[in-house]
C-alpha cells in the first residue's frame, strides 16, 4: 500500500527530556503508527506514497513536513489552538492513569483508562477534521498522531 507513512521524525531538540512515561507513550505510537497507518495527501497533483513524516512545533503551530522518495512533498500547518484542551485533558487524565497502574485495584485502572480512551477519540476526531482537505487519514492514524501531538506539545 502505497498511502501510508513508512518513516516518522519528531524534531524535539528543544524539548526537555521525557519523563519514562511520555517516552513510552511516544515509543508506542511511533511503533503502532509504522505498522499500521493510512496516510494520503489530499490536493490536486499530490504525489503517492509512501510518506516520510517529519513532525516539530514552530511559532505554536503543528509543522507537518512530508517528504516522498526523491523529494519533499510539501509542509501541512494546523494552529495549535484547538487543540489546546484536549490535549491539557489527555494528560491529566494520562497523569492520574500513571499513578492508578501503580496503587489501584484493576476496575478503578480500567475506569480511568476508559476516560483516557474517549479523550484520545476526541483528540484523533479533531486531527482528522483540522486535516480535511490536506490529508486523509483514518482514525487509527489519527490516534497515533494525535499521541504525538500530545507529547510535541507537552514538551517531552
Amino acid at each position: 500500500m502505497t498511502d501510508r507513512i513508512a518513516h516518522i521524525e519528531i524534531d524535539d531538540a528543544n524539548l526537555p527530556v521525557p519523563t519514562p512515561e511520555i517516552a513510552q507513550e511516544r515509543a508506542v505510537a511511533i511503533f503502532d503508527l509504522l505498522e499500521d497507518n493510512s496516510f494520503a495527501l489530499d490536493r490536486e497533483g499530490a504525489p503517492p506514497g509512501p510518506y516520510d513524516l517529519h513532525l516539530s512545533i514552530r511559532e505554536r503551530r503543528l509543522v507537518m513536513g512530508v517528504a516522498v522518495k526523491g523529494g519533499e512533498a510539501g509542509e501541512i500547518i494546523l494552529s495549535l489552538s484547538p487543540f489546546r484542551q484536549i490535549v491539557k485533558d489527555y494528560w491529566q487524565i494520562c497523569e492520574s492513569y500513571f499513578d492508578a497502574v501503580k496503587k489501584l485495584p484493576p476496575s478503578q485502572i480500567e475506569a480511568i483508562d476508559m476516560a483516557r480512551r474517549g479523550i484520545h477519540n476526541e483528540g484523533a476526531r479533531l486531527l482528522q477534521e483540522r486535516l480535511e482537505g490536506k490529508a486523509r487519514i483514518d482514525i487509527d492514524t489519527a490516534r497515533r498522531l494525535f499521541t504525538l501531538i500530545c507529547v510535541l506539545h507537552h514538551g517531552g
